[in-house]
Parts: C-alpha cells; structure tokens; sequence
C-alpha cells in the first residue's frame, strides 16, 4: 500500500513536528516499563490445541515499542529515529542503575518486603547488559532494516518493510537477550522454549496491529506533511545529527 503522501516528497531537514516528542515520550516509557517489569517473569497459559504454551510475560508489552520505532523511521526517517533510540537506552540504563542502587539499600528493621522487592526489581548486572545490549542491537536494526526497504520499494508495500523490519530486530533482541542472561540458569530447554516462543509472539504483534499501525502513520504523514526517504543518511548509529 502506497503511503497518502506522494513518494517524491522532499525530505525537509531542521523542521519542528507537531508530534515528534509524544512518540518519542511514548517510545522510551514503553521501552524502559516493558524491559524493567517484564522480562524476568515466565508464563504459561493452556491454549486450545497447542496445549500449554510457555512465554516471557513482558512479550505482551515490548513489541510496541518497535512499532512506535517503526513510526519514527517511516515518518521522521532514521536520524531522528536514532536519537530516539539512544533516549530509550540512556533511559533504560538509568532505570536499571536506579533499581541496582534502591534494592542494594539496606532494609529499615521494621520493613517486611525487602525480598519482595529484590525478586521484581533485583535484576543482576548479566541481565542488565543483556537487555541493555539486546535492545540496541534490536531497535537499531529493526530501524535500519525499514528504512532501506522504504528506499528500495519507493515507498510501496508499506506492510513489507513493517512486518520485515520487526522480523529482523525481534531476531537480533531474542538472540542476544535470553542466551545472554539467562543460559546456565534457566534450564537449557527452557531458554530455548522462551526465546523462540517470545520471538514468535513479538513478531506475530506487529502483524495482527498492522491495520492500527498503518493508520496512525498515515496520519502522521499527513497532520506533519512528512514522509521521509533516507536516501543519502548516514546510518553509522553513533551519530547523533538528526538530518
């Protein structure tokens, strides 16, 4: 499907948006909530015919994150969504070093949950780099990989860069996620089990909100007068310039 906005609008560099910093704000909670609360948890629920059906409990909130991500790099292009990506991590690593320093606090004698508390925020230092890493490599490629296919197909098949894009990026977050902070101690079946599981969950999200996704896009094309081609962007994602 085309985008509303004809495929030979210029890219217009060093222009303020209207919504630009909701999507980023709405980018980076998501993010830091679904990968602070989420990922240590294991479910299970019983489906029919598939039977009991095991997954990570933050799978039902991560994947908006990449399509939010999507958002950005469709309408704003890469370098915009780039930054916001490096919000997302500054943010997550901040939320992971706040929760390391508040569970280390020694418990006052009289408060009874200290052990609660270190079972949902106590993540350890392997799991942190694991999802600070899972989450770079992921959202970095799921950016780059949408913005080339938007350049190759000339802005067509919008579906194609969307379902591709997330295909990719889940793959580079479950792969490196779960091997890195969970093998030897999770069981190696059930590292297994949750990753393929999650990746499968995670891109099966983009696919059945892809109609809301289009939608919110193409009216973000049109409200910002905006669709932007990352014909001649520097992809190296430790530049910041945003143009």
């Amino acid at each position: 499907m085309r985008a509303s906005l004809p495929p030979g609008l210029p890219n217009t560099p060093g222009r303020h948006y209207k919504y630009f910093d909701f999507v980023m704000a709405a980018y980076v909670v998501i993010l830091v909530c679904a990968d602070v609360i989420g990922p240590g948890k294991v479910s299970q629920v019983q489906l029919p015919v598939i039977g009991e059906f095991t997954f990570g409990a933050g799978v039902l909130f991560f994947p908006i994150s990449y399509i939010f991500g999507d958002m950005l790099t469709e309408v704003y292009g890469y370098a915009r969504a780039r930054r916001v990506v490096w919000a997302g991590f500054a943010a997550l690593a901040f939320a992971s070093f706040m929760s390391w320093v508040v569970v280390s606090f020694p418990p006052a004698p009289g408060w009874p949950h200290q052990a609660a508390y270190e079972a949902t925020f106590g993540s350890t230092p392997r799991i942190i780099a694991a999802s600070l890493l899972a989450v770079w490599a992921g959202e970095f490629a799921n950016s780059f990989t949408l913005a080339r296919m938007k350049v190759a197909t000339e802005g067509r098949w919008m579906w194609t860069r969307f379902v591709g894009s997330t295909v990719v990026g889940e793959a580079v977050d479950s792969a490196l996620f779960y091997p890195i902070a969970f093998y030897g101690v999770w069981p190696d079946q059930l590292v297994v089990t949750v990753m393929l599981t999650n990746y499968l969950l995670k891109t099966g999200w983009e696919i059945v909100m892809y109609p809301v996704t289009r939608d919110v896009v193409l009216w973000m094309k049109r409200v910002e007068n905006e669709d932007w081609y990352d014909r001649d962007t520097d992809f190296n994602p430790f530049v910041l310039d945003a143009d």
